[in-house]
């Protein structure tokens, strides 16, 4: 019998359409529904009931290390116009350790929203890195198993 362990979350890919599948980190793939509340006049209870409402999702966040040359992120932000933007679907997988995805999100229709260049200390001593903030329109994700 071989234990069962969770998996680690160091190995993933970023599919946005780019070049480079790298990043040092993902975060944002939160899904809520906001709740709703109601009480009829003639309920006999004196207190709300609580409703599962709209759903939302918060911004997913990129980062990863600057590279001489590399513009993608600035040269995908640059398409967007008042009420227009380049959507994509972006796809991000936990890998095991053949390298095959096992647990995926996909998220839908995807825009650049912010680009933070990275700070600069002249006593630092860490990678510079750059972090691109994505709105979307949901978190899809399927656990492979």
């Amino acid at each position: 019998m071989s234990a069962t362990y969770p998996l680690p979350k160091f190995h993933f890919q970023v599919d946005w359409g780019g070049t480079k599948i790298g990043f040092q980190e993902v975060s944002g793939l939160d899904k809520e529904h906001e709740m709703l509340e109601y009480r009829e006049g003639s309920s006999p209870e004196y207190n709300k009931i609580n409703m599962p409402g709209m759903v939302k999702y918060t911004d997913v966040v990129l980062k990863r290390g600057v590279f001489k040359g590399d513009n993608e992120f600035y040269d995908w932000m640059q398409q967007n116009k008042l009420n227009v933007a380049e959507r994509r679907d972006i796809t991000i997988a936990l890998l095991n350790e053949g390298h095959e995805p096992v647990v995926v999100w996909r998220v839908k229709n995807a825009w650049p929203k912010k680009i933070q260049s990275t700070d600069l200390k002249a006593e630092g001593n860490e990678v510079a890195i750059e972090t691109l903030t994505i709105a979307h329109e949901g978190v899809e994700w399927e656990n492979l198993g």
